[in-house]
């Protein structure tokens, strides 16, 4: 019964998101994308992670988490709706050096999200097939950086990147499909009278540099304050806003549910655990998970590939053309996995970014404190880049 619920509900959500007349507006096309990073990885990896760390609080811990990228997110509108016409006028060198520190800051972050993307998908597909093995996984993420390298400098990486609406749209309807088979396995735990309480809560104050270490979960909101081109300022700032709560409300929903698999999880081995977990609920989640999260991280890895690319080029005013860019993607990529395993990839990417978060919110504290309407922003702005950075300097690894 689970499974057929999951079939439907999969099925109806893939035609939504492919067919359905809202697809075509601006709005969802500004929002998808945002609400697509935010809980792609995140979504599958966030699970293990937070169960094993904090058991029956993973859902206040990911709440948490949420809290923080919302207050990072509005730092970030305010500067798509005042910042960049300062950028644009010019008229504040301190502002604009800040801004162009930050997008050197953004482009080490790509980097190390790129191979985050693909060190997950090499960890998803060992866990579906059953096996366990780092090494293996690294050679799965290296092969695909050798790829996006060649695609990149052949120029069919942005052919690439043009599937990345079916991706986007199959990893949101398994997600979809899954919390409605979490949800009827729930249904059928408590007509059989089974206990579905989540294990017992744990946390102490190491736990909390581990929390701060997986930022980058929710991290993906940032995107629409670089699609100006396409998209004017409200638009963005509203998209990036809907991302955060659809995102937001998915990811509770998802812990709420979860709750009778949590002390499975904790126990499972490797940030796929929810891979082989899932399949408690329905046999067909794993194999469905595997193909949503494959597509979903090659699609990311390309699209920051495609957007780091362009951020090289713009830094190094030209002398590193876009084709060549890859090139030095992929190298840098591959240093990172063989230098780091999974766990301290994804706490290197969370530090990363909310470095880049960090300086964001410098920029608005900066922006807001010359604005005498904006005073008392200033000093929230300015208080949110010290957490960012407290998140850059401490943030570690899951078990570590």
């Amino acid at each position: 019964m689970v499974s057929a619920f999951f079939i439907i509900a999969g099925a109806l959500f893939l035609g939504v998101f492919l067919l359905a007349p809202f697809t075509k507006r601006s709005m969802w096309k500004a929002t998808v994308t945002p609400l697509a990073s935010i809980i792609g990885s995140g979504f599958l990896v966030s699970a293990p992670l937070l169960a094993r760390e904090f058991g029956g609080y993973a859902a206040i811990a990911i709440f948490i988490l949420i809290i923080l990228a919302g207050l990072l997110g509005w730092a970030i509108r305010y500067n798509i709706r005042v910042v960049e016409p300062l950028l644009e006028e010019g008229s504040n060198t301190v502002i604009s050096s800040m801004e162009k520190l930050s997008h050197v800051v953004l482009a080490f972050a790509y980097f190390i999200s790129v191979a985050y993307y693909l060190s997950l998908l090499g960890n998803f597909v060992l866990e579906a097939s059953g096996r366990q093995d780092a090494f293996i996984a690294n050679i799965i993420a290296i092969a695909l950086l050798v790829t996006i390298g060649a695609l990149g400098l052949s120029g069919g990486a942005t052919r690439v990147a043009s599937l990345e609406r079916y991706a986007t749209a199959l990893n949101l309807a398994v997600i979809c499909g899954m919390l409605v088979a979490l949800a009827a396995h729930l249904g059928g735990l408590i007509s059989a009278g089974s206990n579905v309480s989540p294990p017992s809560g744990k946390f102490d104050i190491g736990s909390l540099p581990v929390l701060l270490g997986l930022l980058i979960i929710v991290q993906g909101f940032e995107t629409t304050r670089f699609t100006g081109d396409d998209f004017d300022a409200k638009l963005r700032q509203r998209a990036m806003l809907n991302a955060q709560l659809i995102s937001g409300v998915i990811y509770i929903v998802f812990f709420i549910l979860l709750s009778p698999l949590l002390a499975d999880l904790s126990k499972g081995e490797g940030v796929a655990a929810i891979i082989t977990v899932s399949a408690v609920v329905t046999a067909l989640l794993p194999i469905s998970l595997t193909v949503a999260a494959a597509a979903s991280q090659f699609s990311a890895s390309i699209a920051d590939s495609i957007g780091e690319a362009g951020l090289v080029s713009e830094l190094t005013e030209g002398k590193i053309d876009q084709r060549h860019a890859y090139l030095l993607i992929a190298l840098i990529g591959v240093g990172i996995l063989v230098s780091l395993d999974v766990n301290q990839v994804i706490a290197l990417a969370s530090r990363a970014f909310a470095l880049f978060y960090g300086m964001q919110c410098f920029v608005a504290w900066q922006a807001a404190r010359i604005r005498p309407q904006d005073k008392g922003k200033s000093i929230a702005f300015f208080s949110l880049g010290l957490l960012a950075f407290a998140v850059f300097i401490f943030g570690v690894p899951s078990g570590a």
